[in-house]
């Protein structure tokens, strides 16, 4: 079916958006690989492109786009060439963006954005902690006034970019009695003393992502490094979720659907007992049931992305767009190795390497369980 929510000028970015991937990551994809980060001269290379800067006023350096959609291309994209670098990109560009544009004073926007857009200042946001998983409420970092300071302890993990990140947005309990209405973002320089990261994380899939645990020993910062309004980060955090997942299940989406492209093309070269093995009834019937379930899922994505756009998107849309599309993603990937046979568990393949990419899917930006939590909640329960 064809899709609608694009225009031309969305196309058109789409292509300028493969080109540089076309140059600047696939010819050093195992190289990115095996590095686990990406390099920085490819986010400059980004920055030059107008890739990173999507939400950002132009007085900042920024594209000023005023269009989720340009966003949701440049995620389609990076997906289909990476699932690790979308994640990566998107965590810079679409998750942490939206806080430095929307939260921040004149001061602080002209410290942070031009570095944001031009990549030379590469962002993390630090909300995960130990044994904290889901739970944004119930975290553990502690900010205490000092003075005309804050000192920021506690820890974080499972920061995507977190390795290589020149400032995290860190949240933070400023107001301990007040549990979920006592927390406050902050803006944290990596470079500061008591600033510490681990090693990068063994993961599963994801390869291509750096991801760190974090750890704030006595950090000082100042007044003019808190994000938003004080006490208040929790709500903060709630209202840009949306976007963020809603950036998750585009990924998602794109991702399962080129990798099922890639697996369509192969059933109909590969051949068993002389004939495509594509033509055979069960694999037929299978691949009819995998690129239906897509589409019907892109529908309803579509539809979230415009409503985004309108300022319409709720938070349970959205949850219920994250968590169906991580379940879509894992559950045709999974066939897509099936067919794939003794090649599909073979790391050289990029279907076995999507189909570790893909697990983690069903449990960050709040697990699919959480998801249908809040779903049930918006029915009465």
């Amino acid at each position: 079916m064809k899709r609608t929510v694009y225009g031309d000028d969305h196309e058109a970015y789409r292509e300028s958006v493969r080109l540089f991937l076309v140059r600047y990551f696939e010819p050093r994809a195992d190289d990115v690989r095996s590095d686990r980060g990406l390099p920085r001269d490819f986010w400059l290379e980004a920055g030059k492109r107008d890739l990173l800067g999507l939400e950002v006023p132009a007085e900042y350096t920024g594209a000023e786009a005023g269009d989720y959609r340009f966003n949701a291309v440049l995620i389609e994209e990076l997906a289909k060439v990476n699932a690790a670098l979308a994640s990566s990109v998107s965590i810079h560009c679409d998750v942490v963006a939206p806080y430095l544009v929307q939260l921040t004073t004149d001061e602080q926007k002209r410290r942070w954005l031009p570095g944001l857009c031009s990549g030379e200042m590469l962002t993390a946001i630090g909300m995960t902690e130990p044994g904290g998983g889901s739970d944004l409420a119930g975290l553990k970092t502690t900010a205490v006034r000092d003075g005309g300071e804050w000192v920021l302890s506690g820890a974080k993990t499972f920061i995507t970019n977190g390795y290589s990140a020149d400032m995290v947005v860190i949240a933070a309990r400023t107001s301990p009695e007040k549990r979920a209405k006592g927390i406050t973002l902050f803006g944290v320089d990596a470079s500061l003393p008591g600033f510490g990261r681990g090693r990068k994380l063994d993961k599963v899939g994801q390869d291509e992502a750096d991801t760190a645990e974090l750890f704030l020993d006595s950090v000082r910062v100042a007044d003019a490094d808190v994000i938003g309004e004080l006490d208040r980060g929790f709500i903060h955090m709630m209202s840009f979720l949306p976007q963020e997942r809603l950036g998750c299940a585009v990924a998602n989406l794109a991702h399962v659907t080129q990798i099922l492209a890639e697996t369509i093309e192969y059933c109909g070269d590969r051949k068993a007992f002389g004939h495509p093995i594509g033509t055979f009834q069960h694999n037929k019937f299978l691949l009819a049931e995998l690129v239906t379930q897509i589409e019907v899922t892109q529908a309803y994505v579509d539809r979230c992305v415009e409503a985004h756009v309108a300022g319409e998107l709720t938070p349970v849309d959205a949850a219920k767009a994250k968590w169906w599309t991580a379940d879509v993603q894992n559950r045709v990937v999974d066939h897509c190795v099936q067919l794939y046979g003794g090649y599909g568990y073979m790391n050289e393949y990029r279907v076995a390497r999507a189909w570790r990419d893909a697990r983690v899917t069903r449990i960050w930006a709040g697990s699919n369980e959480i998801m249908k939590e809040l779903i049930g909640r918006d029915l009465g329960f």
